[in-house]
């Protein structure tokens, strides 16, 4: 049943693609296409006849206090309303079983990045044996409910199967490059980021550079060397040529060595006058008071000419100041387009013995929330 309702937007998608407007694009509207009301900033376009009316105001489940707080006073309203793109989180199907962080995601957040659902381990633990499950369940909830969705992560050194961490042949290396991204990135063609199809990301490499900024040891690097880069991007452009590519790494908290060895890596794949790739992730996973680097970093990152997103944001005891710190450096680059944090509540953080986020272990909000509020007013 998962896999044939994962059918029905490509067979819809396949039927109206002659339409003038792209189906699952936002409203405009094409021929033969209905609006889906989503929240009053978001609608899709989608087949059928019949345009569906913004539903009547509910409480969301989870939300202390019991009604929501506008949409203008939201961490993604307050965010859009200052000309970024998204203020998001990090989930997956273990937490979209949640009621109190589902109504959190609902009302808070404006974007989803797959928190594992999408590494190489999870969609092809054998070569050529793709499981798209708990991915295509993140989608599906994520278009369900009008959030824009980040692609994470397509080639990472980490939670690699090890049918492709012991491959020693430089063509075997490349093809399994080539078929992984064609695949992955294929399946979730003009869905992610909002389904806007000119304006959604994949973290396409992840985590490539060591702290001095040269390249980590890897088997991508150690069997193709530094062109494992390039033949990736190529890879996830041949398979979508409309998303945003993104390279991601953390400790570019601060302009130092890392980073200026990923400003680097993104110069000299995108020299001779093609772009691979189109943004920098910075995933920021700060420590306490750490965030005074955070507006250099992303100065330095931004002078690239490239889009800067913060793609993984948490901070250990998640001090206001921290946060709005890190929130106050994004507003003030304007190549920065958004902000993810690696979760909604400390409970089901990576870190949670740190209390690195803007929610408690009940789902209230934290100091920290009400003061990166107050940031974006």
């Amino acid at each position: 049943m998962a896999k044939l309702i994962a059918l029905v937007p490509l067979l819809a998608l396949a039927q109206y693609a002659s339409a003038a407007v792209p189906v699952w694009g936002q409203c405009m509207r094409a021929s033969g296409t209905h609006c889906v009301y989503f929240n009053d900033y978001y609608s899709q376009c989608q087949p059928g006849g019949a345009t569906t009316p913004p539903p009547p105001t509910t409480t969301t489940p989870g939300n202390p206090g019991g009604t929501n707080p506008p949409a203008s006073g939201t961490l993604n309203g307050r965010i859009t309303a200052k000309g970024k793109k998204y203020f998001g989180s990090c989930a997956d199907p273990g937490t979209l079983n949640k009621s109190t962080n589902v109504g959190r995601l609902k009302s808070d957040f404006g974007c989803v990045t797959p928190e594992n659902s999408m590494k190489w381990d999870a969609v092809e633990p054998s070569r050529g044996g793709f499981n798209y499950g708990n991915a295509d369940t993140l989608v599906n909830w994520a278009t369900s409910n009008g959030k824009m969705i980040r692609g994470h992560t397509l080639v990472w050194h980490s939670q690699l199967p090890s049918w492709v961490s012991s491959i020693g042949d430089s063509a075997t290396l490349t093809s399994v490059i080539n078929n992984h991204i064609s695949n992955v990135a294929g399946r979730f063609k003009g869905k992610l980021y909002g389904t806007c199809f000119d304006c959604y990301d994949w973290d396409v490499c992840n985590e490539i550079l060591n702290e001095d900024g040269s390249y980590r040891s890897s088997v991508f690097y150690n069997v193709l060397g530094a062109n494992f880069v390039k033949i990736a991007f190529q890879a996830a452009k041949n398979a979508d040529g409309n998303a945003k590519l993104y390279i991601n790494d953390y400790n570019l908290d601060s302009n130092n060595a890392k980073v200026q060895g990923i400003i680097r890596v993104v110069n000299s794949v995108n020299t001779g006058g093609t772009r691979l790739i189109d943004g920098i992730g910075t995933q920021m996973h700060l420590s306490t008071g750490g965030a005074g680097g955070v507006q250099s970093a992303l100065t330095a990152l931004a002078g690239t000419g490239l889009e800067v997103a913060i793609t993984e944001l948490d901070i250990a005891n998640a001090s206001p100041n921290d946060y709005t710190t890190v929130v106050k450096a994004c507003l003030a680059v304007s190549n920065c387009i958004g902000i993810t944090t690696w979760g909604v509540a400390d409970v089901d953080s990576w870190r949670a013995s740190t209390n690195p986020l803007l929610y408690d272990n009940n789902y209230n909000p934290k100091p920290a929330y009400t003061a990166v509020i107050q940031a974006m007013a």
